[in-house]
């Protein structure tokens, strides 16, 4: 789980702990990264990281998360704060050089996003996170509406009871999409080579 606030302990982590303690008492072990309040260097296409394997870029934040896709992941989850309708640009800097660099590690495990705000701007702030999914063949959990909880000063996410219980959901459901597919057993769908087209002619 990456928590893309820059407040370690706020409400975007709040929302991940809600959805950790369920999935641990499903079985499932969690690590929650938090993204911190450093700036985050965004991906700039060198193409290092289909030579290398990892990013030309090295900070702890993207080390930490090496590391543990490296140990193996099962599903992957990101949490941002809604800023002007959007996430938090580091954690989407965070994730262009995630993506592209590590998405072997990442395809056809179960993937969800969380967003919080104060008031407006998380349905297009979570629907800009999933697109990250959509592209890398990882199935995106759902819950029982979408992955947003409402909360400004630090704690009052607590206090938004449908949102707390929607994480409680996801982590359940995430818990039983990960036990189903098992794709480190059972393997994934065979995939063809990418057909890359653009519009010049």
């Amino acid at each position: 789980m990456i928590n893309g606030s820059p407040r370690e302990n706020g409400n975007t982590k709040l929302a991940l702990k809600e959805v950790a303690k369920t999935l641990n008492e499903e079985g499932i072990e969690t690590v929650i990264v938090d993204i911190g309040k450093k700036a985050m260097q965004g991906c700039i296409a060198c193409g290092w990281c289909g030579r290398m394997g990892k990013c030309t870029f090295s900070d702890t934040v993207y080390d930490k998360i090496l590391e543990e896709f490296r140990d193996g992941i099962d599903g992957f989850i990101v949490g941002s704060p809604v800023y002007y309708g959007g996430p938090n640009g580091s954690v989407c800097a965070l994730m262009d050089r995630i993506c592209y660099s590590l998405n072997r590690y990442m395809q056809f495990k179960p993937a969800a996003s969380v967003v919080v705000c104060r008031r407006g701007g998380a349905s297009a702030a979570f629907e800009r996170l999933n697109q990250y999914f959509t592209i890398l063949n990882m199935p995106i959990v759902s819950s029982q509406y979408w992955n947003m909880v409402y909360g400004q000063t630090p704690g009052q996410a607590q206090l938004d009871e449908e949102g707390m219980q929607t994480m409680r959901t996801l982590g359940r459901n995430m818990a039983w999409m990960i036990k189903k597919l098992n794709v480190a057993e059972d393997g994934h769908p065979a995939l063809e080579s990418p057909a890359r087209t653009n519009f010049i002619r």
